[in-house]
């Protein structure tokens, strides 16, 4: 089981009119895309979108189609808000492990919202991003914006809060009584008044659910970690809950931490450093840890580098000015194909492990890798029909046996009942009446499983299985290799396309500055 312990990263908010927030707004920063507010007129435009894994939106049964459409979903939303204190959405940041891979992590986030959101009746429009900090760390995390309004049957926005009439303890509603007249109180139209009061038409807004969330995220992160062999148990609850001598830090937010990284200090960048300070040995032993790995993994490569044949290239030239500029390679997260399915992002950011990957495979110019990318695109298309030919069939094998493991019994008790006559089979057909009912059933669906002609042969299958099961396993891995290499090449190519840019960049800039200073030198 798990033996090391991280604290699960979450945090709900509400998007709120009255504080200038729009859901258009949020719904265009997850989701990377320029989006029209027909509420307010603005035109919204990400300013990054170099970090999106993946967004989505999915929808309960009951809403209409066209909220498929993140902009027609989010301006319905703004224009059935009348109110200018109105709130629009509910909002869940989180963070994911950085061990899993962009497709687990998108099958695994799309099940959790599934289940916990839209099977309740919301619209959620998600999206998975994988940020980087100035030290290199990835953060894979995920946004969920989630409506707040129920939609009826026909498709429509319901209301957010319901009449509820006060009950007496016979279960009677009870009347509002005129204090001068000892009667019952009318309104304008003569109908009787009762005492009643307002309540939410949804449990969404309990605050008990935002803990119910919290905890089926993280017991679906660890119960997928599990499945992995991963051994990190993430924890849902405060470390006050845990009964945790240690103080969390808390949310910066976005202009504390823009200042902050201008070197600004701000009162909750100052609070942070505090609560750092409190947790200092933590971060001291993770740190030791973190060093001793490097210097590991730098002696290892050093006796690699000097005992293999040094070629100059211009890939590893490429790769050396990238290192000098950043320290590492970036990862193109939008454009990545094979990216998607590699666990392990950082080391493909190493440069180090980019050097190793042309020196041993022999790459010593850009077309050579582009030849390389290409045989490995082919083979690992080939390897791709073959794994899912072989699963397939290993599939099949599997539920003919699990389905004979269930019609055997069964065929056993039938055949039985049919060698005996009179009471003998009487009183038989009695004992396993409810066995004896399921046969034809069953029967039915063990043969709708063979193919034409086939016959029923277990010990076959097993064996067929097994030798299946082997042959998928390997390809498996030979698929992930491969995979693995492809997903080098999209790395150090999209470097090489990166850096190109922003050396042209650079030059536009400095010609400019350039232009500037001698026109200010003429006129002086």
């Amino acid at each position: 089981m798990a033996n090391v312990t991280k604290q699960a990263s979450t945090r709900f908010s509400i998007v709120k009119r009255s504080k200038g927030q729009s859901a258009v707004e949020k719904a265009s920063y997850i989701s990377r895309s320029i989006l029209v507010s027909e509420f307010d007129g603005q035109t919204y435009r990400p300013k990054y979108h170099e970090d999106l894994v993946h967004s989505e939106i999915t929808l309960p049964p009951n809403a209409p189609k066209e909220y498929a459409d993140r902009a027609t979903l989010w301006n319905a939303v703004e224009l059935s808000e009348k109110r200018q204190d109105a709130q629009l959405a509910r909002m869940l940041k989180a963070s994911l492990p950085n061990e899993w891979s962009y497709e687990l992590a998108e099958e695994v986030v799309r099940d959790y919202v599934q289940r916990n959101f839209v099977s309740k009746g919301m619209c959620a429009d998600w999206a998975i991003h994988d940020s980087e900090n100035d030290k290199g760390q990835r953060n894979l995390h995920i946004h969920v914006l989630l409506t707040m309004r129920p939609i009826t049957e026909n498709g429509e926005w319901g209301a957010k809060q319901k009449k509820v009439y006060d009950l007496d303890e016979n279960g009677e509603r009870i009347p509002v009584i005129d204090k001068k007249t000892g009667q019952q109180k009318v309104d304008k139209r003569n109908r009787k008044q009762w005492k009643c009061h307002t309540a939410d038409s949804t449990d969404w807004n309990s605050q008990e659910n935002a803990k119910i969330w919290r905890k089926d995220l993280a017991d679906t992160i660890n119960a997928t970690n599990e499945q992995l062999g991963i051994a990190l148990h993430w924890e849902h609850r405060s470390f006050k809950e845990q009964g945790i001598d240690r103080e969390p830090t808390i949310h910066i937010g976005a202009v504390a931490n823009a200042l902050e990284r201008k070197g600004i200090q701000t009162e909750r960048g100052n609070i942070n450093r505090e609560i750092i300070k409190h947790n200092i040995l933590l971060e001291q032993a993770k740190e030791m840890l973190m060093l001793a790995k490097q210097e590991v993994r730098s002696a290892q490569y050093a006796k690699i580098k000097n005992t293999a044949v040094s070629v100059k290239n211009e890939v590893m030239e490429m790769i050396a000015k990238v290192r000098e500029r950043k320290g590492r390679l970036d990862l193109p997260i939008v454009s990545g194909k094979h990216l998607r399915k590699i666990a392990d992002r950082t080391a493909l950011q190493s440069a180090d492990n980019a050097e190793k990957f042309i020196t041993a495979r022999k790459i010593d110019s850009f077309e050579s890798l582009a030849k390389f990318t290409a045989d490995r695109e082919q083979k690992y298309q080939q390897l791709e029909t073959v794994h899912l030919s072989k699963g397939q069939k290993l599939n099949r094998l599997k539920e003919l046996s699990k389905m004979y493991a269930l019609f055997a019994p069964i065929q056993a008790t039938y055949k039985e009942s049919q060698s005996l006559k009179g009471l003998a089979k009487m009183r038989y057909d009695k004992e396993h009446k409810d066995s004896l009912s399921k046969y034809p059933e069953l029967r039915e669906r063990m043969q709708s499983l063979l193919q034409n002609g086939e016959k029923i042969t277990p010990k076959q299958w097993k064996a067929e299985i097994q030798s299946l099961q082997a042959e998928y396993n390997n390809i498996g891995r030979e698929q992930s290799k491969t995979a693995t290499e492809l997903a080098y090449a999209e790395v150090i190519s999209y470097n090489r396309k990166n850096l190109e840019r922003e050396l042209q960049n650079e030059s536009r800039q400095r010609n400019r500055q350039q232009s500037r200073t001698k026109r200010r030198e003429e006129e002086i």
